[in-house]
């Protein structure tokens, strides 16, 4: 579907059109949404070189979706693509891909550490619109603004999450990030601040991140919970 005159095609990373994704490589596609790792053949246990992945749409059972399959193409495009998957060419389609916009504000400018308006506090925002992406990563975004705004009527100071945790490193991206640019971001390994660690293996360095973060937030979850129980 081509873009109109007032549309530009910026999109985001996480969350790319197939087709888009297609026309950087001929393997784009087998090493991002058709990554096969971890599933193997059921008999001959061997790795297969792509993979389509179906997740239920209801709990019967009788309409599936394709993970990762974010697309623009026209519905005729669409029908005829999908039916060239293996296993899919008699496909019956319920509801066609689309893309979105996402809309979302330039939160390091305008909101404080609390997610309020640093020109009208008491104003919150959370959730997709301050610059997240992802189920979870919106809502641990409106938990965060939930625990300030409570904070905020009990006339108590509030204490976010400590940048070493998963929470705390994206709060600190979307109110404190400086860029030209600001552009929506996921939880990733790469907002943890690791600059002390010396640790050259990924693996090894991710899961020290992992114990540290569980450790801190531990330690914040209990001082939040006492000082709301107060």
């Amino acid at each position: 579907v081509p873009f109109k005159s007032f549309e530009k095609p910026i999109y985001f990373e996480g969350c790319m059109p197939v087709e888009e994704l297609a026309m950087r490589g001929d393997k784009t596609l087998a090493f991002g949404p058709l990554k096969p790792v971890g599933l193997l053949h059921p008999e001959t246990k061997e790795q297969f070189y792509a993979v389509v992945q179906l997740r239920h749409e209801n709990k019967e059972g009788t309409a599936f979706n394709l993970v990762g399959f974010q697309t623009k193409l026209t519905y005729p495009e669409q029908k005829r693509v999908i039916r060239l998957i293996p296993g899919l060419e008699n496909a019956e389609f319920f509801r066609f891909g689309a893309i979105h916009r996402n809309t979302y504000i330039n939160a390091p400018d305008v909101l404080s550490c609390e997610l309020d308006l640093k020109k009208n506090s008491g104003i919150y925002f959370a959730g997709q619109i301050i610059g997240v992406e992802g189920y979870v990563e919106s809502v641990s975004m409106g938990l965060l603004a939930a625990l300030s705004a409570v904070k905020r009527i009990k006339g108590e100071v509030y204490s976010t999450p400590p940048v070493d945790t998963a929470l705390g490193s994206l709060l600190k991206y979307v109110t404190e990030t400086r860029r030209q640019s600001f552009q929506p971001m996921n939880i990733n390994y790469g907002l943890f601040q690791v600059h002390e660690m010396k640790i050259r293996n990924k693996r090894e360095r991710n899961k020290k991140i992992e114990l540290k973060a569980l450790d801190s937030l531990s330690q914040w979850m209990e001082m939040i919970n006492g000082e709301l129980v107060k």
